[in-house]
């Protein structure tokens, strides 16, 4: 009987890489990015240290076509139990000094994969009853910021999603799990790519690894939790900005906006 599957986009590196790491123990994999070299590198490593199945998949999940063959693939597994939609990029500057290339490939791969993947892995999951999607959003879904219009926006869709998905399995008494996992700042190569200086963002005491944001992930799986958000103080962060009243969040926002400039791509 094979094992239950895992399918992870954006798994050569950062958060998805750690996650591939984590589950490779009792899961077969579908390891999925753009970097074909990296994700051979890491399916043969996890082969010979776990001894699992792996199976790689390069994909650009922002072309229509590449993401029309992930959704087919994804349908076709009957042994499907946890697809985490990982896969992302940031970029920063003026929302219309931004190149629209830019900003309509972070929402086909925020928005429209996470959409089309999600979609077609409950297809599979919920006529069996059983089975999980992480959609990895942000703590950006609850704290804009300047220079980052469109990726706060996207990541705000995709907490929302999530939430409405949430309701929809809970109204329908499926036993089918949604979590929306927001991390703050992470040692992931995230914020390398996009040329900015982690002192300039955050003191150490703020940022997190890919492994502890994870760990927190998978720890609250099993209970269901809708909402996951790594770290005690970015989920004191979280219910702050919650609370407050829009003038007063705005002020905030602005108070902690970095200049910045590159967009980057991890996977």
């Amino acid at each position: 009987m094979s094992e239950p599957l895992a399918v992870i986009t954006g798994a050569s590196s950062g958060i998805g890489l750690a996650f591939a790491r984590k589950l490779a123990t009792d899961h077969e994999l579908l390891l999925i990015a753009r970097r074909g070299d990296r994700l051979e590198a890491l399916a043969a490593e996890l082969r010979t240290r776990s001894g699992s199945a792996v199976s790689i998949l390069a994909a650009d999940l922002t072309d229509e076509l590449q993401l029309a063959g992930v959704a087919e693939r994804i349908a076709r597994q009957p042994n499907l139990r946890l697809l985490i939609n990982n896969a992302g990029f940031g970029h920063r500057g003026p929302f219309w000094q931004t190149d629209l290339r830019v900003l309509d490939q972070m929402h086909r791969l925020h928005v429209t994969a996470a959409l089309r993947l999600t979609h077609v892995a409950l297809g599979v999951l919920v006529p069996q009853n059983r089975g999980a999607i992480i959609n990895v959003a942000s703590v950006a879904a609850f704290a804009q910021r300047a220079g980052s219009a469109g990726y706060g926006a996207t990541k705000s869709w995709l907490l929302a999603l999530t939430e409405g998905i949430y309701l929809d399995l809970k109204k329908s008494g499926s036993a089918v799990v949604v979590q929306a996992l927001c991390p703050g700042f992470t040692y992931s190569g995230f914020h390398d790519l996009m040329g900015e200086d982690r002192r300039r963002l955050a003191p150490p005491s703020m940022w997190l690894t890919a492994e502890q944001v994870v760990d927190a992930s998978l720890r609250a799986l099993p209970g269901g939790s809708l909402l996951v958000v790594p770290g005690w103080r970015y989920r004191w962060l979280v219910a702050a900005l919650r609370s407050l009243p829009m003038w007063l969040k705005l002020r905030v926002e602005a108070a902690h906006t970095r200049d910045g400039a590159t967009p980057g791509r991890p996977d």
